[in-house]
């Protein structure tokens, strides 16, 4: 009885690993052209945020509510570097890492910059 459920408990783990074998990537090489798309999707993006940063009423909100709005507002541009992804045929699990470490980042980013926008202002600083 209990060599059938090993038994059975081992072919559940192999067709476990077999699934995600199919989604795993095999190293390949991206073309210096996808590269450059998207390098210049991620350049976007950024300019995006920026651009809408700088808005002058997202001076008046609170930055949290603020960063929540701005990443939104720029969210379609991430599809644009994961369709570069895709017609460079690279599994959907390997981009929605990478988009996700980039929206992670620009969005701390983005936080920190309203947060220190926001003190200054509370301080009275000039220029804010």
């Amino acid at each position: 009885m209990k060599y059938r459920l090993i038994v059975a408990l081992m072919m559940i783990t192999g067709f476990a690993c077999a699934e995600d074998a199919k989604e795993e990537w095999n190293e390949t090489t991206l073309k210096d052209e996808t590269i450059q798309k998207i390098q210049q999707a991620q350049y976007t993006y950024k300019k995006c945020v920026v651009d809408t940063m700088q808005k002058p009423e997202f001076a008046k909100m609170e930055s949290r509510n603020a960063t929540d709005v701005i990443i939104k507002s720029c969210e379609p541009t991430l599809a644009e570097i994961r369709k570069v992804y895709t017609d460079a045929e690279v599994p959907g699990v390997v981009a929605d890492r990478h988009l996700k470490k980039m929206r992670i980042q620009v969005t701390r980013n983005l936080l920190q910059e309203l947060m220190y926008a926001e003190a200054a202002k509370k301080a009275g600083m000039p220029g804010n």
